[in-house]
């Protein structure tokens, strides 16, 4: 973590901006260290959000549903969408996606690919806005995702780790992301929690340093 301090916002993506080395588009990452004691389930934190100014990058999403839902998520953009012949697909071991959405129905079948997909981060999950429930929107859920929003979830060592853009964003687009981006997660804190919840967010890119950000 580069020598800073600790910056505001704003000037955490100006600095950043100011160490890029890399010839390519990088992707601009939040780590936020939760206070939260990882070992407790009910202190993991998952949700989704989207974020105002997308994350600059083509998502890849699949929908496991059945009957109507199926023309209308590749209507709406998805990469692919079916049933048993998608769940036959995916058991084969084809992973080219990078966000699963299910229909409430399709849970009972998707549910045996948890071996598969759990490792990886892709189970689909109400909490994460990626199960549909019955008589929900499955499209607006696809053009949601397409759109950039971004999943997260806390890990074993309670540290939360999402893409919130790229360099070539202007600033101000970062900055709302990235504040969006903290705020959804500070609201999700875990009623268990006591003391701190965010003990810090540090500011990456791919090839740079981190730079320790005020929230």
């Amino acid at each position: 973590v580069k020598a800073t301090g600790v910056l505001p916002v704003k000037q955490a993506v100006t600095t950043l901006k100011q160490l890029k080395r890399a010839k390519f588009d990088e992707t601009i990452e939040v780590h936020i260290n939760l206070g939260i004691d990882a070992t407790q389930s009910d202190q993991m934190v998952r949700g989704s959000v989207a974020l105002p100014h997308g994350i600059g990058k083509s998502v890849r999403v699949v929908v496991f549903a059945q009957g109507d839902d199926v023309q209308k998520a590749k209507d709406a953009g998805a990469d692919d969408a079916g049933a048993a012949d998608l769940i036959a697909k995916v058991t084969g071991g084809w992973l080219d996606f990078d966000v699963a959405i299910a229909s409430q129905a399709m849970m009972g079948q998707v549910s045996r690919l948890g071996k598969v997909l759990g490792p990886r981060g892709l189970m689909p999950t109400p909490k994460a806005g990626t199960v549909v429930p019955a008589g929900g929107d499955i499209a607006a859920a696809v053009r949601e995702f397409k759109a950039g929003k971004v999943e997260y979830r806390s890990d074993k060592t309670g540290q939360i780790h999402a893409g919130v853009g790229k360099m070539s964003f202007d600033d101000d687009k970062l900055a709302a992301n990235i504040t969006t981006f903290v705020e959804t997660v500070r609201a999700a804190k875990p009623s268990g929690v006591k003391g701190n919840f965010i003990n810090g967010v540090v500011l990456s890119a791919t090839m740079c340093p981190g730079i320790r950000m005020s929230v």
